[in-house]
């Protein structure tokens, strides 16, 4: 396109944060208000101005793109790449748009690293070993991933995950509670060293605490 005159500036009717920008009499793109208030009617636009404005443009729906696919969760940068990718916006413009974004403390990959552990922690406790494969596949440095794992204790993760199965199992006998806890961690990717402890620690810990808790009728049970 060579250069153009732009013939009128319209506000969009479905989105008022948005200008539909007129060059010649023909619709040539879109703008946010912030870009499209630098522009006038009848202002006369090169081809590279013309040019830098679409890729503006593109730029900035891509981080709204993003920013719409951030309010649900935080995302790891990686998950904001793919995310793009699969709406088909240019390998460009997904560098611009994260880089800004980056800029804009909307993307860190050390703050989502620490988020996902946490979150884990507290919902759905995890090993170390299943952690670093889930942040892996969201695309994290090991040295990131590291430093998120440092801050949590294994033993205390696969002690908190094996908490929440305890109303379920109450009324078992020990043999059967530690058969149902042992499998329940090796599940969640914990090592058979870390169950063992864990089972030992809890059984403890119920029968100092709660003796009626473990069925005592099977004489032949192996604690």
């Amino acid at each position: 396109m060579a250069k153009g005159v732009i013939t009128a500036l319209e506000i969009q009717k479905r989105d008022k944060e948005r200008v539909n920008v007129f060059i010649d009499g023909e619709f040539a793109f879109g703008l946010n208000l912030l870009d499209a208030a630098r522009l006038r009617k009848g202002q006369v636009l090169e081809e590279a101005e013309i040019v830098a404005l679409r890729d503006t443009d593109a730029v900035v729906q891509a981080v709204n793109t993003a920013a719409h696919f951030l309010s649900y969760r935080p995302r790891s940068t990686q998950e904001i790449r793919r995310n793009l990718k699969e709406k088909e916006t240019p390998e460009a413009v997904i560098d611009a748009a994260v880089e800004k974004m980056a800029a804009m403390g909307y993307l860190d990959d050390a703050a989502f690293a620490r988020y996902w552990v946490d979150n884990r922690s507290q919902f759905k406790p995890l090993s170390h070993r299943a952690l670093r494969q889930e942040l892996r596949q969201k695309g994290l440095a090991d040295a990131v991933i590291d430093e998120a794992l440092g801050e949590q204790s294994e033993p205390d993760l696969a002690y908190k995950a094996a908490e929440s199965q305890l109303r379920k199992l109450r009324n078992r006998t020990v043999k059967e509670f530690k058969t149902k806890i042992n499998a329940f961690l090796q599940r969640r990717g914990f090592s058979y060293s870390t169950t063992q402890d864990v089972v030992r620690r809890l059984i403890e810990a119920l029968e100092t605490d709660d003796p009626d808790y473990f069925n005592r009728d099977n004489n032949n049970d192996e604690e």
